[in-house]
C-alpha cells in the first residue's frame, strides 16, 4: 500500500521525531521490560502507558512521551494516534541483531497484531 511507509530504526527519544514527524497514524514495535513481565509477552499500549516501562528508550536520551510532548510544543505535525507494540524482553540495555528464543516466538503473533491495527 503506497501509504503505508515501514521504516527500521534504532533512534528514540528525540532523534525519533524525524522519524515520525507528518504521518497521522504510527505504529511503533519496539523491546520492554516490565516489573512482572513474561518474556516473550506482547503489550499494545500508547505513550500514556509508559509507566509499566523501566526504560522504553536508551537512558541517555530523553523518552517517548517527553519527546511528543516537546513535538506538540514546538508545533510540529505530530501523530494523531501512536500505538506501540512492545515485546516483553529479558534485558534491553544491550543491543542485539539476534532475539532471544522467547522473543523469536513472539514475532509472528506480533505480526498478527500489528496487520490488524493497519486493517482496523
Amino acid at each position: 500500500d503506497p501509504q503505508i511507509t515501514v521504516a527500521a530504526t534504532s533512534e528514540a527519544g528525540l532523534s525519533l521525531l524525524d522519524s515520525i514527524v507528518g504521518y497521522d497514524k504510527v505504529i511503533i514495535i519496539d523491546a520492554i521490560q516490565t516489573k512482572e513481565g513474561n518474556i516473550g509477552q506482547i503489550y499494545r499500549m500508547g505513550p500514556e502507558d509508559f509507566s509499566l516501562t523501566k526504560h522504553f528508550s536508551s537512558p541517555h536520551q530523553i523518552n517517548l512521551v517527553t519527546a511528543l510532548e516537546l513535538g506538540k510544543m514546538l508545533g510540529l505535525a505530530m501523530p494523531q494516534k501512536i500505538t506501540i507494540f512492545a515485546v516483553e524482553a529479558r534485558d534491553i540495555a544491550s543491543f542485539s541483531e539476534k532475539c532471544t528464543p522467547e522473543v523469536e516466538r513472539a514475532i509472528p503473533e506480533a505480526v498478527k497484531m500489528v496487520l490488524e491495527e493497519l486493517v482496523g
